[in-house]
């Protein structure tokens, strides 16, 4: 069994329905001759599925409420209080797309920077919301290839008294082996994403990948 297969078959990796809808607009963003533009708004369609896909993990309770027709009608709301956190600076393109969904969300920010010769996570910076503890965590970062990075995020998110069981990491794309990574040191995080790739390069970049999402998102490309 590859790489790709295994994480794929995660219980607590979750894709979304592979449509062709998705393959479509996955196609565009990966293609290096679309244009910033376009890049913006087809990345900010599936950061938009995503959001609303990761939303379905959280917790419900049974709501009744009359309709206006003066019937009953039998249904359900969400359990507890959610947040997001964006780990800089990808992850802030990630951040309209919850405030779309989710009214009022309260975001946090974390700074943690890949060192490009050893690959390894440093932490920079952490602004969270003086009750993150109390709330569910959407994890928002487009890419995750090593896993380093995102690990890192949620031992502070830990360390903030947030629950393990209780953080959702949403990306786009992701290797295998960021995902294997990630789910072994946390075992009972769950990751929502709209594609696993084959693996990584020398360099750890994500192959066939899309390059820098950051980069190409906010146009600041060399």
């Amino acid at each position: 069994m590859s790489l790709a297969t295994k994480a794929a078959e995660h219980p607590r990796l979750h894709m979304l329905a592979q449509t062709h809808q998705l393959k479509a607009l996955m196609t565009i963003i990966r293609d290096r001759d679309t244009k910033r533009g376009d890049f913006v708004f087809y990345s900010d369609r599936v950061i938009r599925l995503l959001v609303e896909e990761g939303l379905n993990y959280l917790p419900v309770i049974d709501k009744e409420v009359t309709t206006p027709m003066g019937v009953p009608f039998q249904g359900v709301s969400f359990e507890g209080r959610i947040c997001g956190v964006s780990i800089m600076r990808a992850g802030e393109s990630m951040e309209q797309g919850l405030r779309d969904v989710c009214t009022s969300v309260r975001i946090g920010k974390v700074l943690i920077q890949r060192d490009e010769r050893t690959a390894t996570p440093k932490l920079y910076y952490s602004k969270l919301p003086k009750d993150i503890a109390d709330r569910w965590v959407l994890l928002l970062d487009p890419m995750l290839a090593t896993g380093g990075s995102a690990i890192k995020c949620v031992e502070v998110l830990l360390d903030a008294g947030v629950k393990e069981e209780r953080i959702l990491f949403i990306n786009l794309i992701c290797s295998p082996e960021g995902v294997l990574s990630m789910l072994e040191k946390f075992p009972k995080l769950q990751i929502i994403t709209a594609e696993i790739d084959e693996g990584m390069d020398d360099r750890k970049y994500i192959l066939p990948g899309l390059g820098d999402f950051g980069d190409r998102y906010f146009g600041t490309e060399d």
